[in-house]
């Protein structure tokens, strides 16, 4: 180590032991941080070439009385420094000193995850435990012929961080006594049964290792890799892919999802289920394989979906238990949701004025929702309505299945697409295909006419008329039906 006469210094580091031991020497003489300038030695490191600061010819001796005692680091933060200092960054050493700086000059806060340079250093301490779990998991040893000598297995590793060292000690608590190596571009580790010893590369790649065991581990694979059950970007997720080159069946795993991918999965145990004996299996819907539950009774109760939690209570169906029209919605807005009742908002009261147009009593029709619970999405102080999604409307339909078998409608009025969904059990409806034009579902007519809603949005003038004339010209068709019900759809 070298400092000169403005305290400035210039030091050569291979690793965490060398970084500890100028450290120490360079807090005792006091050196800030922005004073040193850090090396590792090598021709492709970042300060390569690089003109040292100039000083003494020879490393010039700390004068005694500028030294001060070694300072005391937590534990802790040792641990931290010594796994950070496995993170590959080319200033790595000059980050690990100035956090062990701003320690000693009080500032503890370096070590919390809130500091910026604390953050920095949990993160590298993140990446370097992430990468020895990786190469726990991910390295593949091949065994050698036993005429080769020794070592017996051979594997090869790209670790993104200098992990190999620790790593290691991992595989010598794991194997015992059999001799292995692991190989990596940078460095090797050789265990002999009884002594680890380090190296320099000794590998170039994993194609100079040659395992007569791997086509036996190859034909293990095929059979135990199911077609009917792969999934590929999972596959993807849980294994990186720079680790698939690296495995042995890697070379085979993109054909089998291949395969899988253009029928093998349809296929992939056919051939084992038919030769077993007994019944033949008998294909069942998804719903029909549910088990059987217990139903909610109330309204109040329903858990069917989770809207409930979200929203301030069910609100169920209003009107005449024996009306001939059945009007169904969409969902309770935010004032049917605080009221516990239908079509008591904005949208209602443009209902009230379509029922006078069309000379309809509200009071001897039945109002209800496909949905019973308010589906929203905050917006600063507000509420906004966001509509149901299919699954939301399966779930609800429970309810309105029980609302048509007590009311028994002869006319139902579709409101909106959410509505039409529901009556009509399909999830893709167009809306348009519908306006105007009553059908018979499950013998009943069902007459489709836009949301109040969707009036109240529509932004000019003359499409709100045209709108609110449709729903008006629906309502009229709706008693029309009730004195032919019996006559088939219009073309």
């Amino acid at each position: 180590m070298s400092i000169d006469a403005a305290g400035a210094a210039f030091l050569e580091v291979n690793n965490f032991a060398d970084w500890r031991e100028a450290a120490r020497e360079l807090l005792r003489a006091g050196v800030p941080p922005e004073a040193v300038t850090w090396s590792r030695p090598g021709a492709d490191d970042l300060f390569s070439g690089a003109t040292p600061v100039a000083g003494p010819p020879d490393n010039a001796a700390i004068p005694s009385n500028q030294t001060k005692a070694a300072p005391h680091l937590p534990r802790s933060l040792m641990e931290m420094l010594a796994r950070a200092a496995c993170f590959r960054d080319p200033d790595r050493w000059a980050f690990l000193y100035r956090v062990v700086w701003r320690w000693t000059q009080g500032e503890h806060e370096v070590q919390s995850p809130a500091d910026p340079d604390g953050g920095r250093l949990h993160a590298m301490v993140k990446a370097v435990r992430r990468e020895e779990h990786d190469m726990h998991a991910y390295i593949r040893f091949r065994e050698r012929p036993v005429d080769a000598g020794p070592p017996r297995f051979v594997a090869w590793f790209e670790p993104r961080h200098d992990v190999l060292p620790q790593v290691a000690e991992h595989f010598v608590a794991r194997m015992g006594k059999v001799s292995w190596m692991i190989a990596t571009p940078d460095a090797s580790v050789l265990w002999d049964g009884a002594t680890l010893h380090n190296t320099g590369p000794l590998m170039s790649s994993a194609a100079d290792l040659d395992d007569a065991g791997e086509a036996l581990w190859l034909t293990y694979y095929r059979s135990i890799f199911n077609p009917a059950r792969v999934n590929a970007q999972l596959m993807q997720s849980h294994i990186p892919a720079r680790f698939w080159k690296n495995l042995p069946e890697g070379a085979i795993v993109p054909s089998l999802v291949s395969q899988a991918e253009l029928g093998a999965r349809k296929i992939g145990q056919v051939q084992a289920v038919g030769a077993k004996r007994g019944a033949t299996t008998i294909p069942i819907s998804a719903e029909k394989a549910q088990p059987d539950r217990e139903q909610p009774s109330k309204l109040d109760e329903c858990r069917r979906c989770e809207l409930w939690q979200y929203a301030t209570q069910a609100v169920p169906g209003e009107g005449s238990k024996r009306a001939p029209i059945m009007i169904v919605g969409e969902q309770p807005g935010d004032q049917e949701d605080l009221a516990g009742k239908p079509f008591v908002g904005p949208a209602g009261k443009l209902l009230d004025q379509v029922f006078a147009q069309a000379e309809v009593d509200r009071k001897a029709i039945y109002l209800t929702n496909a949905v019973k619970h308010f589906k929203w999405e905050p917006r600063g102080k507000r509420r906004l309505h966001k509509t149901p999604v299919q699954r939301e409307i399966e779930a609800c339909h429970y309810w309105l299945e029980k609302e048509l078998a007590a009311v028994k409608p002869k006319v139902i009025v579709a409101m909106g697409a959410t509505a039409l969904k529901s009556v009509m059990r399909k999830g893709t409806v167009a809306l348009k295909d519908f306006l105007g034009r009553p059908v018979r579902v499950d013998g009943c007519w069902v007459v489709t006419i836009y949301h109040p809603s969707y009036v109240l949005r529509v932004p000019d003038e003359a499409s709100k008329h045209e709108a609110f004339a449709v729903m008006v010209k629906g309502l009229k068709l709706a008693q029309e039906l009730l004195e032919r019900p019996d006559a088939p759809s219009p073309p």
